[in-house]
């Protein structure tokens, strides 16, 4: 099979595999043989094309750890749980977001509890400024999605009327350059928000609201794939997401 993700590296570097086989020391017809049949490189192969692309080595060739490897390192990835959405602490919130130096992606139907903090979009909207990407997705209120959530959590139409508020009073935020929103219909298994390598992932449970679920608090590190499935998830949302105007 061709591994579609080493080339989508090279694309988004602009570069070709010429250029990846000179930088490493390799032939260019080996570069391409990992690219078009999927072979999977030596390890320092594998950890200098990485390097050079700019991209985590397990996130190209994924089959290159063992199962046990990569069980280890998943599981390192766990900071914390929380059993409840509200007993994590108040300030983690804020130290994870102020963090941010690159990214800041948040995946919610409604995310009310932070639209409801002026400090924390004062945040967003100074984090925007500062040129970190900041990508807030939220629930289409018209969605078949969002009424079902309603129905689920005995709120019906509140849920709607929620997200319409929280587009409100997102509005600040909004009006900055680098802030990006967007509006999706999907089956929301976990709200999401993401601070460049730390991820909060607030499961659902159904017939309960988000704020009585569990917490995973994750930070990426090499050969972990827990935090890696959670944003190639985000990613697949967003990308089928239509832009809030």
């Amino acid at each position: 099979m061709p591994n579609e993700r080493l080339r989508a590296a090279l694309l988004q570097r602009g570069v070709t595999p010429a250029d990846v086989a000179e930088a490493i020391g390799v032939d260019a017809k080996s570069v391409e043989r990992w690219i078009t049949q999927g072979r999977t490189p030596y390890r320092r192969h594998r950890y200098s094309a990485a390097a050079y692309l700019g991209v985590e080595e397990t996130y190209i060739w994924p089959e290159a750890l063992s199962p046990e490897q990569s069980k280890t390192a998943s599981q390192s990835e766990i900071i914390e749980i929380y059993p409840h959405r509200w007993s994590v602490p108040p300030d983690l919130w804020k130290r994870l977001f102020k963090s941010a130096e690159e990214e800041i992606s948040i995946l919610v139907f409604s995310g009310f509890f932070l639209a409801d903090d002026p400090s924390m979009l004062k945040l967003l909207a100074d984090k925007a400024r500062a040129g970190v990407r900041v990508r807030i997705t939220l629930g289409d209120p018209e969605s078949e999605a969002v009424a079902q959530r309603g129905r689920d959590e005995g709120i019906d139409e509140l849920m709607s009327s929620k997200i319409k508020n929280v587009i409100l009073m997102h509005k600040p935020v909004r009006a900055v350059e680098g802030a990006e929103y967007r509006l999706h219909g999907t089956t929301l298994y976990n709200s999401l928000y993401r601070a460049d390598d730390e991820l909060l992932v607030n499961t659902h449970v159904y017939g309960a609201p988000a704020a009585q679920a569990p917490v995973f608090h994750l930070r990426k590190i090499p050969g972990g794939g827990m935090m890696s499935t959670y944003m190639e998830s985000y990613e697949k949302v967003w990308d089928g997401a239509t832009p809030l105007d």
